[in-house]
């Protein structure tokens, strides 16, 4: 009788667990579940994608077209042609095998996975690669990330010129294509949640905090500049925490994707609770493997069992900057409260 007993209260768990919807809505497009791997190296062939869709991924982000990578390839090829005449060629060919490699990958992913499937282009200008825009949603595309980034060196310009910079961008593409388009945005803007609701303003349905840039760094025994740790960190969560949680209220018709320490399941868990839409997975997965992703899921599952919650909506946000007794955790002075008590 009791082995009945447990037999039964195993199979009242089992479809429990069924019963529990972690889909989500993110730029418009249905996910089953919160967890999108970012753009990386993970996704760049349609063999890996499959293997992340098979794991359980809710969505992928393409591994980005890059802006220079196409202008030194085609730099190269220039560079060692002895025929002058032949730059305006070698240049449109360059570009063009460049960006069609991408759209295949793009035409081949989603002919091979059910899950949306989100392009990058990784940009600093306002050039040419902007009439790719078009192509991309033609190839497929479900939507589209770009990542942005000016390191301000000049001195002589504040950080307006610097933001218009992303205006410029975003208008520009969105003349372009009707996809819709998220902005993958690094921690360095003077107000972050008005710079977000520009954004929103402007027609951006998502914005990714945060992106992970290369860093340098320097080697003493070599006297040289190196490159600085390329995989984020579990701790590396807190600064995306701190600002989901804070944006999700003050910006709260954009999505927010989080990105950047999400590590395991209960960072999952943070990020829903502070206000994400979805959050973004990538050096977990390089650490840990790509199945790793079934288990954060798995643990996202467990712990909403345990809480009786049914779905996303019914907790996220649960612990924004508007919803908590005390706002200040999420500011500056908490710092100060922290140390004044010890």
């Amino acid at each position: 009788m009791a082995a009945l007993f447990l037999e039964n209260v195993s199979l009242f768990n089992k479809i429990y667990i069924l019963m529990i919807d972690l889909s989500t809505t993110y730029l418009g497009l249905q996910l089953k579940n919160p967890v999108i791997v970012s753009s990386s190296g993970l996704t760049d062939s349609v063999d890996k994608i499959k293997k992340l869709a098979k794991a359980g991924a809710g969505a992928v982000v393409l591994k980005s077209l890059f802006e220079e990578q196409i202008n030194i390839e085609a730099g190269s090829m220039i560079d060692w042609s002895d025929y002058p005449e032949a730059e305006d060629y070698i240049l449109n060919y360059t570009k063009s095998n460049s960006v069609e490699e991408y759209l295949k990958l793009i035409e081949n992913s989603k002919k091979s996975v059910d899950i949306p499937v989100i392009a990058s282009i990784n940009c600093t200008s306002l050039s040419e690669w902007v009439s790719q825009s078009k192509k991309i949603e033609e190839a497929g595309a479900d939507a589209l990330e770009l990542n942005v980034y000016f390191l301000p060196t000049d001195k002589e310009k504040f950080g307006q010129h610097y933001e218009e910079l992303y205006y410029s961008i975003i208008s520009e593409v969105k003349s372009l294509t009707s996809l819709p388009l998220t902005i993958k945005l690094g921690q360095q803007f003077t107000n972050l949640p008005g710079f977000v609701e520009k954004l929103y303003h402007r027609g951006v349905a998502g914005a990714v905090l945060f992106n992970r840039f290369y860093s340098p760094d320097i080697n003493t025994d070599k006297l040289k500049m190196v490159s600085s740790e390329v995989l984020s960190h579990p701790s590396d969560i807190q600064q995306t925490l701190r600002w989901v949680g804070i944006i999700s209220h003050l910006v709260d018709k954009i999505d927010l994707s989080a990105s950047t320490g999400i590590h395991d399941g209960k960072a999952v868990i943070k990020m829903l609770l502070a206000g994400a839409t979805a959050v973004q997975v990538c050096s977990a997965l390089y650490r840990n493997g790509t199945d790793y992703l079934s288990k954060m899921i798995e643990e996202l599952t467990a712990w909403m069992k345990s809480k009786d919650f049914n779905e996303p909506d019914d907790f996220r946000g649960m612990l924004n900057y508007k919803r908590i007794s005390d706002p200040a955790i999420f500011e500056r002075s908490q710092f100060m409260k922290y140390f004044s008590e010890h």
